[in-house]
């Protein structure tokens, strides 16, 4: 393996970013503007003036009166010519005015401003930059790098995922970016063991072992407790922690049972583990449901046998440096994340799902929890049926393993902002084939930075700087991506303008979600306009969204396994990842053995190529706008209107709160503050002259920071990694408070008054610190004291 891991470090030159941060490396060439050519050309003969000889002498005699005259004629001569060829430019110069339509007015700022010089000296509009990147898409790319990259299964550390990386970095090289270079952690990474496989038995009430039940030898959840636990199995749905307070509820013993949880219902297997933990059950098994996940092999489902792994961190990066990155491993003392379970999960097949259901004893299900698996009648459990009072033991004996991560970057320096960039990235990694987990995300990003280096290679000039990356460690939480994030920490907000991440772009080819910061929610729109349907042609895919209710419909929050999540919830940088579905099934492959090219191919009926383009095109164009616009089309506005909705659930409890001794008053102060701040802004922004470059700068600036402002800054990044209080995961979040206070009303009980004031000060301070770091200026904060 050394071997394999020295020939990709040796493949950049100078290994790690934090040893060669910003230098020209492996092969990177920077651009050169070509010498524009300029010609001296000669006056035409027969243009000089003769004397007339009938006046010579009268001009000798009054030399001092013809010089006045000469330099009046010459001056009328000047403006005569000056006046003809201004004439004559404008006259040829209308027709061809791009800023202007049919009546000579402006055409909006973002299609004009910052209008680019091209290598020729021609000037390139964003119509014209839009058309470009069009042209330099291919299909035919983007199938092929797809097919490539998920030839086998190439997991981080394996010589294929070596092999797959070498790649990678020689044809980033090879497209001749400014920079390309590989940056280096060492991560604790879990693989199921080599010697002593997982394992599920049936035991009498002694524990002695009844029966085996065969398990698939590559499923298993990265990051699971390791040992045995044994108890009455429990069905918990989907895990969520409304089906744990529902088990609770109907009075279901929990404790030191063995969950039962399907896939899906929109939570990880993270999640479904906390919550199952947080119940006081010993152990989790997951399986896929037929109701969720298609499972007729005839009609491309998984077979009855397979099963789906993911990992069980609830968090991301390496779980053993929590907050910092994972180098110079052996420097450091050993810390563990938080999020890691303390209890064992596994995943099984529907069949071994089935198995255990049938034989359950007990309450029957409450409506909704039904599947589908064949010869079960939903009840709940934890007994048996039978005479014998049997329990389930499960085992599982996952090993840790330090593991050399290499994430590979290439950049396309800015031409006016080189400092702020747009980053671009994807998963490499992929416990199998990965044609959707990894292959998808990779083709995009290839294809993307050739498509933009070609259009530099012809006039186009970037405001800001393009990062493409290729993450390692995916996998695993997001690995890779979240190392460097921890490295960069301090710095990001002042340099990245947003991440896109296009990690799992295609899964279908019918109904397109998106999920984002808000902060780039506007985006969407203009692209959608500006792409055709990959499944209806001579359609825009805004047009088919407008018929289910209009593209903010398709707009979706950040969930916690998404490749863009921890950008903006630990990094403080907007992010976006895009999504296309199938509207009649879902593809059920993900995050197993058998995610293949092929079955990708056949559910999108030979349409891949044509949908990858149209994701490549929609990210593009968002990558291109902010590349290209003076200011950065960020809504700095749209954080106001969910803080009000805050405030009016906090409205309704104003009674329960005031008998409480509680005031929510601060809240409201900081969010008209917040208000103001960027209401503020957006006025200044649009009375400014935005072509004055160092007014221009001081606003994306501010724009910038955002959403770094709403990480709280009272929270250690170590205990409580996600700090975004409208992203993130825990009790200083939005959402934690708002469930909070709704309990005043649901069951008065369990409000801990304590707990809310804590909840409450954390939102305040935060949003009121955002609040006036948005305003700019201290002289310019509006203090009513």
């Amino acid at each position: 393996m050394m071997d394999s891991v020295t020939g990709l470090i040796s493949g950049a030159v100078g290994g790690g970013a934090q040893a060669n941060e910003g230098v020209e490396e492996g092969g990177g060439v920077r651009r050169r503007v070509p010498p524009v050519e300029v010609k001296l050309v000669p006056l035409e003969e027969g243009s000089e003036v003769t004397l007339n000889s009938d006046i010579t002498s009268a001009l000798m005699l009054q030399r001092q009166m013809d010089r006045r005259k000469a330099a009046v004629y010459l001056t009328l001569s000047g403006l005569l010519i000056f006046t003809t060829a201004f004439l004559l430019g404008y006259v040829a110069f209308r027709g061809m005015c791009r800023l202007c339509g049919n009546n000579g007015d402006l055409i909006p700022l973002s299609d004009a401003a910052g209008a680019q010089h091209s290598a020729e000296g021609g000037v390139m509009y964003m119509a014209e930059l839009r058309e470009m990147l069009k042209k330099y898409l291919k299909e035919e790319r983007i199938e092929d790098t797809l097919r490539r990259v998920s030839r086998a299964s190439h997991p981080p550390g394996s010589s294929e995922g070596n092999a797959v990386a070498r790649e990678i970095l020689q044809n980033l090289q090879n497209l001749r970016m400014d920079h390309t270079w590989t940056d280096s952690h060492y991560a604790t990474l879990q693989f199921p063991s080599r010697t002593q496989p997982n394992a599920l038995w049936l035991v009498d009430s002694e524990g002695a072992e009844l029966e085996e039940i065969p398990l698939d030898s590559e499923g298993y959840c990265a990051y699971s407790a390791t040992g045995t636990a044994t108890g009455g199995v429990v069905y918990v749905n989907y895990g969520r922690s409304e089906d744990f307070e529902q088990l609770r509820a109907m009075g279901i013993a929990l404790n030191g049972s063995i969950a039962v949880a399907r896939v899906g219902g929109a939570v990880s297997f993270a999640e479904k583990v906390w919550h199952a933990q947080e119940a006081g059950l010993g152990g989790v098994l997951i399986s896929p449901d037929p109701a969720d996940v298609p499972q007729d092999t005839r009609r491309l489902g998984l077979h009855s046998n397979a099963v789906i792994s993911e990992h069980v961190h609830l968090g991301s990066g390496d779980p053993f440096t929590p907050g910092f990155p994972s180098f110079n491993h052996t420097q450091f003392p050993s810390t563990q994340s938080s999020g890691l379970p303390i209890i064992p999960a596994q995943p099984i097949s529907a069949n071994v799902a089935s198995k255990l259901l049938s034989q359950l004893s007990g309450a029957g299900c409450p409506r909704g929890w039904q599947g589908r698996l064949p010869y079960v009648q939903c009840v709940l459990g934890p007994g048996f049926t039978g005479p014998s009072e049997r329990r389930v033991k499960m085992a599982v004996y996952n090993t840790m393993k330090p593991v050399l991560l290499n994430n590979i970057f290439a950049s396309i320096e800015g031409k006016v902002e080189s400092d702020h960039y747009i980053i671009i990235g994807a998963q490499r990694d992929s416990w199998g084939p990965g044609a959707v987990k990894s292959g998808v995300g990779t083709a995009l990003l290839m294809e993307l930075a050739r498509t933009f280096s070609n259009m530099v290679e012809n006039g186009f000039y970037p405001r800001r700087s393009l990062l493409f990356v290729s993450w390692d460690g995916g996998e695993f939480g997001n690995v890779g991506a979240t190392e460097w994030l921890e490295g960069y920490l301090t710095m990001l907000h002042l340099k990245a303008v947003a991440y896109f991440s296009l990690d799992q772009a295609i899964l279908g080819d019918d109904i397109l979600s998106v999920y984002t910061s808000p902060l780039l929610a506007d985006l969407i729109e203009g692209a959608l306009k500006q792409v055709e349907h990959p499944k209806h042609t001579g359609q825009s895919i805004l047009s088919l969204v407008q018929r289910q209710g209009g593209w903010r419909n398709i707009v979706k929050p950040l969930y916690l396994n998404s490749g863009a999540y921890s950008f903006t919830a630990f990094g403080g940088v907007p992010a976006m990842q895009l999504h296309f579905t199938e509207e009649a099934r879902s593809y059920p492959f993900v995050n197993t053995q058998l995610d293949s090219v092929g079955r990708l191919q056949e559910l999108l009926q030979g349409r891949l190529g044509s949908v990858g383009r149209a994701v490549a095109e929609l990210v593009g164009l968002m990558v291109l706008r902010l590349s290209y616009d003076q200011l950065l089309p960020l809504d700095v506005t749209c954080y106001s209107n969910t803080v009000q909705q805050l405030s009016s659930k906090l409205n309704q409890h104003t009674a329960q709160l005031q008998s409480r001794g509680l005031s929510p008053q601060w809240v409201f102060s900081a969010r008209g503050d917040y208000s103001r701040a960027a209401k503020n802004l957006h006025e200044a922004i649009k009375n400014s002259d935005i072509q004055d470059e160092r007014l221009a700068r001081l606003y994306n600036t501010r724009i910038m920071r955002v959403e770094y402002y709403f990480l709280s800054q009272y929270l250690s990044v170590v205990e409580t990694p996600f700090r975004h209080v409208f992203n993130g995961r825990g009790d200083h979040t939005l959402s934690a408070l708002a469930d909070h206070v709704s309990l005043l009303r649901s069951a008065p009980h369990l409000f801990d008054e304590a707990r809310f004031r804590r909840q409450l000060a954390l939102f305040t301070w935060t949003l009121q610190g955002a609040a006036n770091a948005l305003s700019g200026d201290v002289w310019n904060i509006d203090n009513p004291l």
